[in-house]
This record gives C-alpha cells, sequence and structure tokens, in this order.
C-alpha cells in the first residue's frame, strides 16, 4: 500500500511537471500584436509556432477608423511586437492605444515597434497638405500591401526584428525566411505571367488604395469616385465622373470589399463596366484567407473583369 502511494505521488508529480514544462512552452511563445490582417499573415508565415499572434482589426473593417476599445489595451498591454503599417493609416487610433497601454516595448523608437513602410518604397507622396484636402497622408499612400513585391523586404526586417527580440530562436527564424522568400518569389513570377493581359487597362477606383497594385500590374487609374479621399461622392458628382468616363474609357471600376459598394454600383450599372470588389487584405472574402490566396483572388477578380469589359 505504501509502495502504491509513493508510485501515485511520483506520477503526479510528473504529471504536475509535465504541465509546467507546457505553459512555460506556451508563455515563451513571441507575443505579437498586428494592427490590420496581412502583418499578422506574415509573421505568422515567419514565426510559425514560436508566435502568437493578434489582430487587431478584421478585412471588413476601414483601417483608419478603429477605436482604442478597452479589449485592444488588454492586448496592447502584454504584447512583445506591435505590428503596423504607418505612413499615417493608424493616426487616428495607434498613437492613443500605445500610450494608454502602458507598455514601453510597443512605443515609437523601441525594438518592438515594427512599421512596415519604412522598408518599402512609398508612393503618392503630396507635396502639400491641408484640410480641404481630405484622408491624405503626408508620408504617401500606406496601402502598400497591395503589391505583393512589398513583402520580400519587410519580411527581411521583420525576420530580423523577431531575432532581436527572441535570439534563441534565430536559427528557426531564418529558416522559415529562406522558405518564404524562395516561395513567394515564385508566386509573384507566376502572378506576373497570368496578369500580362492586364498591363495598361484604364481602371476607375472608388477610393485611391490601389497605387501599389497599379504599379505592380501596370493598371492605368484614369480616376477616382471620391471627389477627395474618405469622402463619399454625392450624385452630383458621380455624374461628373460618369462624363469623364466617355472620353477616357475606363474598363472597369474597384472597389474594397471593407467599403460601401453603392457609389460604385451607380457607376457600373450607368458606365456599363465590370465592378471588381477586391479583398484588399487577408480575410477579405472567403477565398483570401492566407497572403497567398489574397493575391490569388485579387488577380482571378481583376482577370474575370477583363475578359467581361
Amino acid at each position: 500500500m505504501k509502495l502504491f502511494k509513493v508510485c501515485r505521488v511520483i506520477g503526479l508529480a510528473s504529471v504536475a511537471v509535465l504541465c509546467m514544462l507546457t505553459t512555460v512552452g506556451a508563455q515563451a511563445q513571441l507575443s505579437v500584436f498586428s494592427t490590420v490582417p496581412e502583418w499578422g499573415a506574415l509573421a505568422e508565415e515567419l514565426g510559425g509556432d514560436k508566435v502568437k499572434v493578434y489582430v487587431a482589426t478584421n478585412a471588413l473593417q476601414d483601417p483608419h477608423k478603429v477605436q482604442a476599445r478597452p479589449s485592444l489595451l488588454a492586448r496592447a498591454r502584454t504584447a512583445q511586437l506591435l505590428l503596423s503599417t504607418g505612413a499615417e493609416l493608424e493616426i487616428g487610433w495607434l498613437p492613443l492605444l500605445q500610450r494608454e497601454a502602458g507598455n514601453s516595448n510597443i512605443l515609437p523608437g523601441k525594438p518592438g515597434m515594427f512599421e512596415a513602410s519604412q522598408y518599402v518604397q512609398l508612393l503618392g507622396i503630396p507635396t502639400s497638405v491641408d484640410r480641404s484636402m481630405g484622408d491624405v497622408h503626408a508620408a504617401g499612400n500606406p496601402h502598400i500591401q497591395t503589391d505583393p513585391r512589398n513583402f520580400l523586404p519587410i519580411a527581411r526586417a521583420l525576420t530580423e526584428r523577431l531575432a532581436i527580440l527572441d535570439s534563441s530562436n534565430n536559427a528557426f527564424y531564418q529558416d522559415r525566411l529562406r522558405s518564404f522568400l524562395f516561395k513567394w518569389q515564385a508566386n509573384i513570377d507566376r502572378w506576373e505571367s497570368n496578369a500580362q493581359p492586364l498591363r495598361g487597362r484604364k481602371v476607375w477606383v472608388q477610393h485611391d488604395a490601389y497605387l501599389y497594385l497599379n504599379d505592380w500590374l501596370g493598371l492605368v487609374q484614369v480616376g477616382t469616385l471620391e471627389p477627395t479621399p474618405g469622402v463619399d461622392p454625392s450624385v452630383a458628382q458621380l455624374s461628373t465622373v460618369l462624363q469623364r468616363q466617355n472620353q477616357l474609357q475606363g474598363r472597369m471600376i474597384i472597389t474594397s470589399a471593407y467599403a460601401g459598394d453603392a457609389a460604385s454600383k451607380w457607376f457600373s450599372e450607368r458606365a456599363t463596366v465590370p465592378l471588381v470588389v477586391l479583398p484588399f487584405t487577408v480575410g477579405g472574402n472567403k477565398k483570401a484567407t492566407t497572403l497567398e490566396a489574397f493575391f490569388e483572388d485579387t488577380l482571378v477578380r481583376l482577370l474575370k473583369a477583363d475578359n467581361k469589359s
């Protein structure tokens, strides 16, 4: 009986030790807070099971307009790495979140603060900015995630940051990076080959969110439906744009899944051009569930619209 009790105690102790080790392993994951889905997805690609990623927004939210809710503050307090787009995309809510979270790790200038836009060439930098211009970003257009080529330098920089914050797993992160870069470049080559018919195609956009997509695919943006960025067009404004279509001959109208599409539908019906609702980021529709699927779905939709026009 005494031997049974001793064995039972040893068994329970072993279970306890196992539970402690499991807990320690879980706690060892690097806590990552991403403002938008694309950088959260990239962190998971590069970090694998060494990171635990929380994404503050979803693909059907306007990333410009987010509230620093208590639930976001709670997540930010324990984050070791904060991933953002930067270029003023999150300027309306992220600085407040950083101040209120009480977490020095994720403040500007700290290793735990990562801005993806710092590692790419920004487009659409205005020569001057004033309030009359609407939602214009002084640093340049922040929607860098619509060009897959931008993910190559960002992935390298993010891997370096992961290794700084979690040096014990540096070799793991480097292996993941090599695998990602090889796969991603192969994807880019294939996508560019498939997208050749789109080069030179004239397009309208509802919001000026696709400068980088246009630059990558050779699309020619002839105009926007919004009179100024972030301001919904009136019927009078849309009528003016429709008159310009007679001369400019755009082949399709592009909008994003998170945006209301009433204006784009109005224009599509009267200009008799296809309306293309792009996912804009990971999770923008049921098919765009990963970074790769996001771009696959984007190209499928654009090519389908091109065949209709």
